[in-house]
């Protein structure tokens, strides 16, 4: 198992992934939604988001979308890593651990200081791993 950057030929295999991890949250998206978010991931822009694969044998099994921000309280940009998945047949394999340790590698080489997520309270499978790779914060998330 490897992970690499995503690239132009990715778009089915990642679109069965992401739609994997939307459904995860059950969340639905229209479809020029998935073509804006890979097109965006694939712009080479460097405030745009970026995205990573796990590949096994050739097949895509896990995804990561992250984006380097400014901080109020840091000079250097952090990393907030949005979207996390691996799909069900591969989970367990360290597909997960291997892309959050990608996000970490691309950080490190820009300087960034942090990389950050969030996920459910009931994802207690991904937690697991969380809690293995990361620092769990006090911090309760608010939106409108």
């Amino acid at each position: 198992m490897k992970t690499r950057a995503l690239k132009p030929e990715d778009r089915a295999a990642w679109g069965r992934l992401w739609k994997g991890y939307l459904d995860f949250y059950e969340t639905e998206l229209p479809p020029e939604m998935y073509d804006i978010a890979f097109n965006r991931m694939l712009s080479g822009d460097a405030h745009e988001f970026h995205g990573l694969v796990a590949e096994r044998d050739g097949t895509l099994i896990g995804l990561a979308h992250y984006l380097f921000h400014r901080h109020g309280w840091k000079p250097e940009p952090v990393v907030y890593l949005q979207d996390l998945y691996v799909s069900r047949a591969a989970r367990g394999s360290g597909a997960g651990r291997a892309l959050i340790e990608a996000v970490y590698q691309a950080a490190d080489a820009a300087g960034s200081p942090a990389v950050y997520w969030m996920t459910q309270d009931s994802n207690k499978s991904g937690r697991r791993l969380y809690d293995r790779v990361g620092s769990l914060t006090p911090f309760i998330k608010y939106q409108r």
